[in-house]
């Protein structure tokens, strides 16, 4: 069997949680199955039998086009691009909608399967506007044309299969939930330190630790938010880089800033950090916060839990699914507007947040016990080997 997958993030160039899950699940899948695998990049090898092609969207629209809505052009470009040549493919799978209309197209134009895993949704991301302009209209487009011809739509978490039935009129028989998952074997507690000194944390003080990147479905400006009704000086360490728009990168340094006015101890680090530092930074984190507007899995909590480290995060979309409240951390109750996805009332669900992480940081046991029971957790449930098995499952009965 071989499978086109289709991607915008693919390593070297990743940003956000559905680059992860497409690098693990393809040399997962590559262990069994042909691999061929469409990205947006310079990425151009073969290692056994996986396959990796990235090309970049047209130069006239990457250097002509104007406004917000350039993303938008981009991705259609490049789809086209992409499925000049899928001779010998028997199934196609795309993630998210940067690449959906690649799998819609290989399907009418091939006659091909067509496999779509959701890591989100366009009409639960209102705030998307702010980064993509009127190109949001065109990404809800793809979206939704995308999900109702795939032939088989993968769900992250339960939570997200019921988003995707309550936003779209897909037959529920084509849904199916198929975890993110983790490599527990590079994911893991280790002793090393060295990574604190560089980014300036104090290894004696405990800290809180937040990583993503500053979008609002992050939920980080509420952790900021959080920060004033924590106890004094706690070490907060934000992990947080690539803002999506200038407004939002704006109104994080303003936050910051007033923040770090009462709390000198908020180290903030502003760029991508290699998977080894972060390692290191979730196992000695005495808590890890996902503070979430929108969520539907959540594979930072994955990480972190893989790596000791308790998690106190917003009961929301898929968490639940992953974070077991009160044994391998504690969720923050969450309620959204149904037209934004911000919180109701979040000056509320900034104390919530800080009630939490302050009962944890002052229980250093409760830590260690919720850190080891998260461990197993990720270990019993969320391998990439159970997953890839699931989705080549899910491709011999399309073909």
């Amino acid at each position: 069997m071989r499978v086109a997958l289709f991607t915008r993030e693919y390593p070297p160039h990743i940003y956000g949680g559905a680059g992860v899950h497409v690098e693990y699940l393809s040399r997962e899948l590559a262990k069994k199955i042909d691999v061929d695998v469409h990205c947006w990049g310079d990425q151009h090898y073969d290692q056994g039998m996986l396959h990796v092609r990235g090309a970049q969207p047209w130069s006239e629209i990457t250097d002509g086009a104007e406004g917000k809505f350039k993303a938008a052009l981009e991705t259609v470009s490049l789809n086209l691009a992409q499925i000049k040549a899928l001779t010998g493919v028997n199934v196609v799978h795309t993630h998210t909608w940067y690449a959906s209309l690649a799998g819609f197209l290989a399907k009418k134009l091939y006659e091909l399967p067509f496999v779509l895993t959701t890591h989100s949704l366009e009409p639960l991301r209102a705030w998307k506007a702010e980064q993509l302009g009127t190109g949001y209209a065109m990404s809800s487009w793809i979206e939704r044309t995308a999900i109702l011809d795939a032939d088989a739509v993968i769900a992250v978490s339960n939570g997200t299969r019921d988003d995707i039935l309550r936003s779209y009129p897909v037959d529920p028989g084509r849904v199916h939930v198929i975890y993110n998952g983790i490599d527990v074997s590079e994911y893991r507690y280790t002793p090393e330190k060295s990574a604190l000194a560089t980014y300036g944390i104090d290894p004696a003080v405990p800290y809180i630790l937040f990583v993503g990147r500053i979008t609002r479905q992050k939920g980080v400006t509420h952790l900021v938010d959080a920060i004033g009704y924590l106890p004094a000086n706690t070490q907060i360490v934000l992990c947080a880089g690539a803002p999506d728009t200038p407004e939002i990168a704006r109104e994080m340094r303003q936050k910051v800033d007033e923040a770090r006015r009462n709390n000198p101890r908020v180290v903030w680090i502003e760029k991508t950090v290699p998977r080894s530092d972060v390692i290191q930074l979730y196992s000695h984190a005495r808590v890890f916060c996902c503070p979430s507007v929108y969520e539907p899995f959540g594979i930072i909590n994955l990480e972190a839990m893989a790596c000791r480290a308790p998690v106190v995060a917003s009961q929301t979309g898929g968490i639940p699914e992953v974070v077991v409240d009160g044994e391998t951390g504690f969720l923050v109750p969450f309620e959204g507007d149904p037209a934004t996805g911000f919180p109701t009332q979040p000056d509320k669900f900034a104390r919530d947040l800080a009630a939490k992480l302050s009962e944890l940081l002052a229980d250093e046991p409760k830590c260690k016990r919720f850190g080891e029971a998260g461990r197993r957790r990720v270990e019993e449930k969320f391998s990439w080997t159970k997953i890839a098995g699931q989705t080549i499952q899910l491709y011999e009965t399309l073909v």
